[in-house]
């Protein structure tokens, strides 16, 4: 024991006040509480940059994979009927197939059932030769997963149009 603790002992016949201020003006085991606090504030830090890195990168991926799977429904169109129409016609979209076209690319592309079986085309075109495309990405957050143990989905959205050359 060094001399400042020895000044802050209470003999035992001192009264329950006298030990309480004692204990409160005693500095031992401090530095343990601060060492806690910065650990949970790293790990809250470290959980914001991994999982918020995570969620960006799911969205990106679902960006793309809507972008793809719109291109791929869009280029199912009557080429017959494309061949046969006059010059500077627009081709039109089977828009019918576009949701079962959306699935087959989210399928090829490796997405859980539980995602590929929500995507689609979910709103009616606004146009003949226009499809919008909606894929859902599900993920499990790492760290903040101890507290949050729910999975997360994200939504990509997107469009493409079909168009022909000058010559058809």
């Amino acid at each position: 024991m060094t001399a400042a603790t020895e000044d802050r002992t209470v003999p035992a016949g001192r009264t329950l006040a006298a030990r309480l201020r004692a204990l409160r003006e005693d500095d031992r085991g401090s530095g343990a509480a601060a060492v806690v606090i910065f650990a949970l504030v790293f790990m809250a830090l470290a959980a914001f940059v991994v999982d918020g890195g995570l969620s960006i990168a799911k969205r990106e991926r679902a960006a793309d994979i809507a972008e793809q799977a719109a291109r791929y429904a869009a280029q199912d169109i009557d080429v017959d009927a494309l061949r046969n129409a006059q010059p500077g016609a627009q081709p039109v979209i089977d828009y019918q197939q576009c949701t079962a076209r959306v699935q087959q690319f989210a399928r090829d592309v490796h997405l859980p059932a539980s995602d590929w079986r929500r995507a689609g085309c979910p709103t009616p075109p606004t146009g003949p030769d226009r499809v919008e495309v909606v894929v859902y990405v599900t993920y499990q957050p790492i760290l903040s997963g101890f507290f949050y143990g729910k999975s997360i989905t994200v939504e990509g959205k997107a469009d493409a149009v079909s168009i022909t050359g000058p010559g058809n």
